[in-house]
């Protein structure tokens, strides 16, 4: 993962498994005392002066299995914690499952992931892309939002960005396969290659099965 982390090398089943035991010890926990849970995992270390890679994906999912107690005003701690991933695999579970989760059920959240689209960090608006996929995955997309997003990355030259967005819309097209076809169509040569490839994908796929 190109990370300056330490890293335990624990399994993520283990991991997930031993997050999941802790949670049913420790039973329902009010919204306020979450993040708290979470941020002495992500800033604990193990016999070094570096954070610790695994603590903090412990702490990520500490968030994604506490969601629920969740709302809009409790993403301020997650995007602290977003500014210091710097890496997929911290960033999408928090992004997905835990901001995204948050935004299927409150509304104020979407000024949140408004603020982050725009965000200079890269990170940010990866996660405020794929927050948007617990609704579309629910046939509930926010397809406003969506578009507004899409049209905002559309000539983002990061890796991470652009192949964000071809998830998203590769998720889009499994329900509205419209939606996509239309703003690819729109935009034209100016989406890049690999957000085409991926937003095309199951699209493609049908048509190989029909012998289009």
């Amino acid at each position: 993962m190109h990370s300056d982390l330490d890293h335990l090398g624990v399994r993520v089943p283990d991991l997930r498994h031993c997050v999941t035991r802790t949670r049913r010890v420790l039973g329902a926990q009010p919204g306020c005392d979450v993040p708290a849970l979470a941020g002495g995992l992500w800033s604990a270390q193990e016999g070094s002066e570096k954070p610790v890679y695994d603590y903090r994906r412990a702490a990520v999912e500490i968030l994604v299995q506490y969601a629920g107690a969740l709302d809009a005003a409790d993403l301020k701690n997650g995007e602290a914690l977003l500014r210091q991933c710097h890496t997929w695999a911290l960033v999408d579970p928090l992004a997905v499952h835990c901001a995204g989760a948050v935004a299927l059920r409150d509304a104020a959240a979407g000024k949140v992931l408004d603020r982050w689209i725009s965000d200079p960090d890269f990170w940010l608006r990866r996660a405020a892309l794929l927050a948007l996929l617990p609704a579309i995955r629910a046939g509930r997309p926010d397809h406003d939002r969506l578009t507004r997003y899409a049209d905002a990355l559309v000539h983002e030259q990061e890796f991470f960005l652009r192949k964000a967005l071809g998830w998203v819309l590769r998720e889009t097209s499994t329900r509205d396969p419209q939606f996509v076809t239309d703003w690819l169509n729109r935009h034209g040569s100016r989406v890049a290659p690999l957000t085409r490839r991926e937003a095309l994908r199951r699209l493609t796929r049908g048509e190989d099965r029909n012998g289009g």
